[in-house]
């Protein structure tokens, strides 16, 4: 039996999005027999989106439980025969998803599986001035062997942000391709799902205009992170600058006094008014920096859960990211 200690978010490492094709690439589409579609996902981004793109019509289940911390999800056998059984399985791709390929790989059956960071322009992960990266921060929790290590480490030294849902013109891509695949699943509601994905997409756009607003409108382009930063796509999309604790990817929950101290320095300097955390994150760097600074501290969406509170209320990728817009604004204020 494969041991899989995985963690279900992060940056991708060491992979080449252009060679994790799916296994279904390439072959004939069956047509829908009738019975609802049955979507598999491994996180909120990707399920929110097929919610709403496939209506009705569709079955869709989120792996990653409302609330639950994806560092340390690992996949259940029942999680594995719903992924072998689905009629599309998605993904976000890339080497922390090295869980994913195991099972695809062993699997006595062909499974329709898609990497979110196939459909986009992947970014190369990056560094920002102060953030605090140790080398075991891209082994992202796997428990590797040294043969598998060396191999990931020297196959392909290229890094990529996973995180690609964060830009909404990225989303807007993402849908599309979703739309299509539906489609071919189920030719008989083509229309359907692609009158439900132009619906949405004309909502990416809005919200996609209104971060665009604010930003053109904004006295300071520099945000402050007292987090993880898992927002790589969306500060390149609106033209950001940003400093933050640790990478997207990172396993570290403790940063150096020189972190803090460089960030502390950095607000100063700049006047930030606010400094920001990740939804389900205790917030306590973002805190300490405020309380150095006297800045306020605001929550920071990366969307990629969601709190059983939150799902349960009806809230959504598009809620969540507008959200955002209204603390952007604070953040990025001139006075």
């Amino acid at each position: 039996m494969i041991l899989i200690l995985v963690m279900l978010s992060g940056c991708s490492t060491n992979a080449d999005p252009n060679t994790a094709k799916s296994k279904e690439e390439g072959q004939a589409s069956e047509t829908f027999d009738g019975e609802k579609l049955q979507i598999v996902t491994t996180i909120f981004p990707p399920y929110d989106f097929v919610r709403k793109v496939g209506g009705d019509k569709v079955e869709v289940t989120m792996l990653l439980k409302p609330g639950m911390e994806s560092h340390s999800y690992e996949p259940t056998p029942k999680d594995i025969i719903k992924i072998t059984n689905s009629d599309l399985f998605l993904y976000a791709g890339g080497e922390s998803d090295v869980w994913v390929e195991e099972i695809l790989e062993g699997s006595d059956k062909e499974v329709n599986s898609h990497a979110l960071l196939q459909w986009v322009e992947p970014l190369e992960e990056e560094s920002a001035e102060g953030m605090q990266v140790k080398e075991h921060d891209h082994e992202h929790g796997h428990a590797h062997s040294e043969e598998e290590h060396d191999h990931a480490v020297h196959l392909d030294e290229t890094e990529y942000d996973e995180h690609v849902w964060t830009s909404p013109k990225n989303a807007m891509v993402i849908v599309d391709e979703i739309c299509e695949q539906l489609s071919v699943l189920d030719r008989e509601n083509a229309a359907y799902y692609r009158k439900n994905a132009a619906a949405y997409e004309e909502e990416l756009k809005a919200l996609d205009a209104a971060f665009e607003t604010v930003v053109s409108q904004a006295g300071r382009s520099t945000l402050i992170f007292g987090d993880r930063f898992p927002l790589l796509y969306f500060v390149k999309t609106y033209g950001l600058d940003y400093y933050a604790a640790f990478p997207g990817c990172s396993m570290e929950t403790e940063p150096s006094a020189a972190t803090i101290a460089f960030l502390t320095d950095k607000v100063k300097e700049e006047k930030i008014p606010v400094i920001f955390y990740l939804e389900m994150s205790n917030g306590k760097i973002a805190e300490a920096i405020a309380e150095a600074t006297g800045a306020e501290t605001a929550v920071f969406y990366s969307g990629h859960g969601i709190t059983a509170e939150d799902l349960l209320a009806g809230e959504d990728y598009l809620s969540l990211m507008y959200r955002n817009v209204e603390t952007l604004k604070n953040a990025l204020d001139s006075e």
